[in-house]
């Protein structure tokens, strides 16, 4: 007769077993699924890191500590596809989420709570279903020149608007309320200002609900702000540029923030 063999687990092993790893999704009362790590610590995305690599270093990572993790998730419900890894300039590791780097708030003392959201509106509670992004950067025009937030030629970050994953967004000031006014019926000028299409999703906390809406362009969704129907720009090629503010001209494709004006109605 043959004896099966059961081998018997403590309860410390099964729990060990049953521990979450990696990145972990917890719907927030106010601000809905967040992204933290295992313990339930908040995570955070930086305005400043659109081009995917980590800009904040020495006394910045005092106050906002990097997140990493040798495993992805053993959450379901997050999508391991969209978790990265980059190497730090001091050789560390750091993870990533649909290319943003990870961090968490020292102002976080406890797991489940969410203190460091919209501080200096460049930094924001890491959610993976963002619409729109907040991205702090110096504007470089297609033609090398360097741009501040009035296109006056100049340095300085300008804080702008981008897609989830820091593809600057673009307004056409032919435009009016509501209304393209660029897109040919047969989108045979869509490469080269492509409409952006996403129209449902969380907002930073600096975006007001009411300032976004979407419009019909020849059978096709467009997302808008303050009235302004938003586009990319079909020459930046890599996440974080802006080329499209120099194009033909400063000021005929502007960038979009809080500080644009409502569009015109006619």
């Amino acid at each position: 007769m043959a004896f099966s063999t059961f081998i018997s687990c403590s309860d410390d092993e099964n729990e060990l077993k049953n521990d979450p790893m990696g990145l972990q999704l917890r719907a927030d009362p106010v601000f809905g699924d967040v992204l933290t790590d295992a313990k339930g610590k908040t995570l955070y995305f930086f305005s400043n890191d659109a081009k995917g690599t980590s800009t904040c270093t020495a006394g910045c990572l005092t106050t906002w500590p990097k997140y990493h993790s040798a495993e992805t998730s053993t959450d379901m419900a997050v999508d391991k596809a969209e978790i990265g890894e980059i190497t730090r300039a001091d050789g560390s590791k750091q993870t990533t989420y649909k290319g943003w780097p990870l961090y968490y708030f020292t102002g976080d003392n406890s797991a489940n709570t969410i203190n460091g959201d919209g501080l200096e509106k460049i930094w924001f509670v890491a959610k993976p279903d963002y619409m729109l992004m907040v991205v702090n950067s110096q504007l470089v025009g297609a033609n090398g020149k360097n741009y501040k937030e009035d296109l006056s030629e100049g340095m300085g970050n300008t804080i702008y608007f981008t897609d989830d994953r820091g593809r600057t967004l673009y307004a056409f000031a032919p435009d009016k309320f509501n209304k393209n006014t660029f897109t040919k019926e047969d989108f045979s000028n869509d490469p080269i200002w492509p409409i952006y299409q996403m129209i449902s999703g969380a907002l930073p906390s600096i975006i007001a609900d009411e300032l976004i809406d979407n419009i019909d362009v020849f059978g096709k969704k467009q997302l808008t702000y303050k009235g302004w129907p938003l586009y990319y720009f079909g020459q930046d090629s890599q996440t974080g540029d802006n080329k499209g503010v120099s194009v033909p001209q400063p000021g005929i494709w502007p960038i979009v923030n809080e500080n644009s004006s409502i569009a015109p109605s006619n």
